[in-house]
Parts: structure tokens; sequence; C-alpha cells
């Protein structure tokens, strides 16, 4: 592309933005949050990603990225709240609309019937069903394991995965299906199944606690399903909705890298949402607080923390990845 030709799009680009964010005003969540100086989030627990601890205030990815979204709204001072959807109860945070943003699951939207309440935002992340083996075990792929024994929960979305995959390749395994989380845990220990099925982010915390063959487990790399999680709002406010979405793209954006031929960093996507209600330098705030999403997923799920996940598809797509910006020249 020449630099003649980039002009027109970006221009028809930021008039698109900015048609968008014309027939948008402040809404009633964002003068609520400014108000209360802070910001209600929900999800689901998933180890690095929402993990509430028995003292103190929760951490992980989706806590990060809250207050993210806290700071576009609010400034650097909001105060972060994030709760557990941990029932079916639980879930009437999202019916209510007790809480600003709804960190969710297909498979949890599907279950508790959501649909209705809910304007699905962008993917925050892609998380990965896959089987976990000994160290010393000779398997490398999921179909290695026909015709033998995995290990799962009952009823669990990752247990609906595994029949899923291994049904669409006709291959058949041994069942051996628990109730309780010890029990498989106990299981695999004893090497009573040869793999084990769950969402890798479960894997990756328990194989840091148990036995020796739970602490030397071994991941594999092919995955059985994936599924994103998405930032959600309700269905009132619009003008928060357009907030927690082009947040979202500004931490994801921020690290792309400056090219030749494309712009980088927070130059990717010219974003000018004054009339939905955000103070001006409200991105260059949001990443002094938070940093950007690969650094965020970083210290809560890669390398920086104890599980050690590799980014896989929480990578931009240049890498490799699913993480895709809203916009690329």
């Amino acid at each position: 592309m020449t630099t003649r030709s980039r002009g027109p799009i970006l221009a028809l680009a930021a008039a698109a933005i900015f048609g968008f964010a014309a027939v948008a005003r402040a809404g009633p969540i964002l003068d609520r949050v400014k108000a209360a100086g802070g910001i209600r989030c929900g999800a689901v627990a998933r180890p690095g990603l929402l993990m509430p601890p028995p003292d103190g205030a929760p951490t992980g990815l989706l806590v990060d990225l809250c207050r993210a979204i806290g700071v576009a709204a609010a400034g650097a001072s909001v105060k972060t709240s994030v709760s557990v959807y941990d029932s079916d109860s639980a879930f009437d945070a999202v019916r209510d609309g007790r809480d600003d943003v709804f960190f969710l699951s297909g498979a949890e939207i599907v279950d508790q019937t959501l649909a209705g309440f809910l304007v699905p935002g962008p993917p925050v992340f892609h998380e990965t069903t896959a089987l976990m083996v000994a160290a010393d075990s000779a398997v490398e792929h999921p179909a290695d394991l026909a015709g033998r024994s995995i290990c799962f929960l009952q009823g669990d979305v990752s247990h609906r995965q595994l029949e899923a995959y291994f049904a669409a390749r006709r291959l058949a395994f041994q069942r051996m299906g628990y109730q309780e989380e010890d029990e498989l845990h106990d299981a695999f220990d004893a090497r009573q199944c040869q793999a084990w099925a769950s969402e890798v982010t479960t894997l990756a915390a328990v194989r840091l606690k148990g036995g020796k063959t739970l602490r030397g487990g071994r991941i594999l790399s092919e995955p059985l399903a994936s599924f994103p999680i998405i930032a959600a709002t309700g269905t009132s406010d619009g003008a928060w909705s357009a907030l927690v979405f082009w947040t979202i793209a500004t931490v994801i954006d921020a690290d792309r890298p400056h090219r030749d031929w494309a712009a980088g960093g927070l130059d990717s996507v010219p974003i000018a949402a004054a009339p939905i209600g955000i103070a001006g330098g409200w991105r260059e705030a949001v990443l002094a607080v938070t940093g950007s999403y690969e650094a965020m997923f970083h210290r809560n799920i890669g390398q920086g923390s104890p599980l050690d996940i590799p980014a896989g598809p929480n990578m931009l797509p240049a890498d490799g990845g699913l993480m895709t910006p809203p916009y690329a020249d």
C-alpha cells in the first residue's frame, strides 16, 4: 500500500469512529462509575484470570482488565471490585445489571440463559481445553490416547469437549469420570489414568501442587477445543459498551509494533471518544496503570507467573495468535 492510498483509508476509519461516537453520549453506567469512583466486574474464577485469595483482593488478568476499563472511565484512582460467579444465583448480578462488565464464556452465557441480557463484547482471553499426561509419558497428541484411560470431571464442559474430539475422529477411550476434584487429583497421581482433560489454566494450576505425577505433568500442545472469554455489557447503555470495547482495543493495540507500512501502538487506531464521556489522555492513563495486554498476560498467566502458560492464541495475529485488533492499515 502506498502512502498516498493509506491516507483515505485512515480518513475513512477515523470518520467511522467519529460517526459511532457522535451518536453516543455519556450514559448512566459511566455516570455511576464516576460518581462512585469505582467499577464492578464479575467472572467465573479461573487460575490466572480471576483468583479470589482467602484474604485480600482478587487478582488475575480479568482484574487487570477491569481496572483498565475503570481507569478509562474514572481515572487512575478508580477502585476495582471483581465478584466471582460461583453459583446459579451469583449470575443474577448479570440479569439485574449489578456489575458493570461481565467476563463470560459462551457456555456460561448459554447455560445461564443470559443472551438476552448482554451486549457481547471483544474476546479478552482464549481458553484452551487440553490433556495433561505424566512427564515420562510417550504420548504427544490426543489421538495417541485412543483406547487408553482419561480422567475428567463428570458434566464439566471439558468432558463434553473431550467426547466431541474423540467422536469426531471415531476414536475410543476409557472413561474415568469423577465427581470431586480431589479424587481426580489422587487418581492421576496414582497413574490410574493416562491423561487428564481440563482447561489449560486449571491443569497449569493443579500441577503446582499434589504428588510427583501432578508436579511433573506435561500439557499437550494440541488442544481438544478452544473458546473465547468475552467482555460483555448490559443492553441498556450503548455508550458504556463502546467505552469497554475501545479500552480493550487500546491494551491490545499497544502491543502492535511500528512497521514501515503500518502504524503501531496507540498510533494504530485513532480513537476520538470524547463524545462518550472519556477525558483526554485516557489511553495513556490506562497503559500507565495496567500496562498492555501482553504485560498483563505475562504477569498473571505467562512466564512471569507460576502458571507459565505459553501465550498461544492470546497473541496478535502477526505472532500466530487470535487477539485481532479492530482495525489494521
